[in-house]
């Protein structure tokens, strides 16, 4: 399905922000980029914050355990977010790296050093720096709950773990690593400790509107995100 070009009566949701939460394989990013480029939105990908950090943190030579010099580095760490013609520019104290922290290497570092209590509040405050005058779009776990409690508009996107697996599972390419069932049990095994954490669980904020994503299509989801955001857009005009 491609991007709708914005058009003037778009103008109200360069203000609004869009939070997207839910599990592993829900198509949160996916739906993220879409309301991006649809309603003129910065995407505030928190995966590619976590990714450059980690990215700072390897190159430094770090242990990717020892959580106190892991606060110190993100002192003296800046994360910026450009919107790109594709995606946007990820910048780590003023260098593009939007194209060094896409590899597993990358990847994986970046799960370990998000999991501490300490980092994980350093992201939040800079996610909100950044979208504090409005105008963009952020899908996670814990977004509507934590970062941006007061968003205007709020989507917990989900689907049964099944479906997930299984979409999961045809983005991994013709010859995957792990076999269907593997893929699924590891979205579940995600889902429990995700859902069950100490330090921001997920959870749909009271006021999100869920879409579940079970029975419809990519193409079915985009214009069913595309409508919760576009009808609260006109009851702004409305007023």
């Amino acid at each position: 399905m491609s991007p709708v070009p914005s058009a003037p009566g778009d103008a109200p949701a360069r203000k609004i922000i869009v939070t997207i939460d839910g599990p592993a394989g829900a198509g949160k990013s996916t739906i993220a980029r879409h309301l991006a480029r649809r309603f003129g939105l910065l995407n505030l990908e928190t995966g590619a914050m976590y990714r450059a950090f980690a990215l700072k943190a390897l190159r430094s030579g770090l242990p990717l355990d020892q959580v106190s010099d892991l606060e110190q580095l993100a002192a003296e760490t800046a994360i910026r977010l450009e919107p790109g013609e594709q995606e946007n520019r990820v910048l780590l104290d003023d260098e593009d790296v939007t194209g060094l922290i896409r590899n597993q290497t990358v990847t994986d570092a970046a799960s370990r050093v998000s999991i501490y209590p300490a980092i994980r509040a350093w992201m939040v405050r800079l996610q909100q720096q950044m979208g504090s005058g409005g105008g963009v779009v952020m899908e996670g776990r814990d977004i509507g709950t934590v970062v941006f409690p007061r968003a205007e508009v709020k989507i917990f996107l989900d689907a049964a773990p099944e479906v997930r697996g299984m979409r999961r599972f045809d983005q991994l390419g013709p010859e995957p690593a792990h076999q269907p069932d593997e893929v699924i049990r590891d979205l579940r095994i995600r889902d429990e400790r995700d859902r069950n954490r100490a330090d921001s669980p997920l959870k749909a904020a009271p006021d999100a509107i869920l879409l579940d994503t079970t029975s419809l299509t990519l193409e079915q989801t985009l214009k069913a995100a595309e409508d919760i955001v576009a009808a609260h857009l006109a009851q702004l005009s409305a007023r």
